[in-house]
């Protein structure tokens, strides 16, 4: 009987050992894969408090004296109107692709329309067009009705291009509300209205903050139409980062000490959300 017993516990032994060190080797490559995304960040940061001259020495020179020259010259350039268009034209975007997306994903999911399935290749094939290709035809229409240099432009944009992502996203999370929670709704008597904002929201909120982020995300970071469509009036921050890049003298920590507070509301809002954005996005993700 010892025997025995011995003889079933050596192969499970050998199976535990052997997922400790797959676990192990899982962790391990995380590690790495973490240290190669966050290391860009850190030297981009490390830079910023050097002088220009030390910051465009190559080796660069890691223990060289702080310095916040790069911070002082991008404060000096009155940075706050460019950021207070890319915080408007972010969340009012945002503001209006969820008051949009949420409606839609509702008759694609729980009250499917006909012919559902086409309308959401519809809404992904408007990806599909290079942006670049959509950029002249837009700038020959802002400039014929006068609408060029307009926070509003820019705003109409970025609700149209995140749009499909947010109705792809919340579709997906919509899907996992069971039947009889709008079953009962429909008892109690409550609307299409009251049910989206007081039963069916609440239940996804994790999911709504997750498009959210990512549409937020997308729009503060968006440079193209804004650097062809904007001047002086609607110039957005990523716009105004791209100034501080000349042809003469030296550049780089001033580059890196405004990347770093461009993208500080960007890092905010993500710690902000982390918690639901990790629920919303392991709530989409399984059916």
């Amino acid at each position: 009987m010892t025997t025995v017993k011995e003889a079933q516990a050596g192969p499970a032994m050998t199976q535990a050992g052997k997922k400790k060190r797959s676990g192990v080797l899982l962790t391990g490559a995380a590690w790495i894969i973490s240290v190669l995304f966050v290391f860009p960040v850190v030297w981009m940061i490390w830079t910023s408090f050097h002088s220009e001259t030390d910051a465009a020495t190559n080796p660069p020179k890691i223990l060289s004296p702080f310095s916040t020259e790069g911070y002082s010259a991008f404060f000096g350039s009155n940075p706050w109107p460019p950021i207070l268009n890319s915080l408007t034209a972010s969340v009012i975007s945002t503001v209006f692709v969820l008051c949009l997306a949420l409606p839609a994903a509702y008759a694609l999911s729980i009250r499917p329309v006909k012919k559902w399935s086409d309308v959401l290749f519809f809404f992904l094939s408007t990806k599909f067009m290079p942006v670049v290709a959509a950029l002249l035809p837009v700038y020959l229409f802002a400039e014929k009705i006068k609408f060029l240099d307009n926070i509003w432009l820019l705003i109409i944009l970025y609700t149209s291009m995140n749009l499909p992502i947010a109705v792809w996203m919340l579709r997906s999370f919509l899907s996992e509300i069971p039947d009889e929670m709008l079953e009962a709704a429909q008892v109690d008597g409550a609307g299409l209205v009251r049910t989206l904002r007081e039963i069916i929201a609440p239940v996804i909120m994790p999911g709504i903050a997750s498009a959210a982020l990512i549409c937020f995300i997308f729009s503060w970071n968006e440079l193209l139409f804004a650097r062809v469509l904007t001047g002086t009036r609607a110039e957005t921050a990523p716009v105004f980062l791209t100034g501080f890049v000349t042809s003469q003298g030296l550049f780089l920590a001033q580059v890196c000490a405004a990347s770093f507070v461009v993208s500080l509301p960007v890092l905010a809002a993500g710690f902000a959300a982390q918690d639901k954005l990790v629920q919303g996005l392991s709530m989409g993700a399984v059916r």
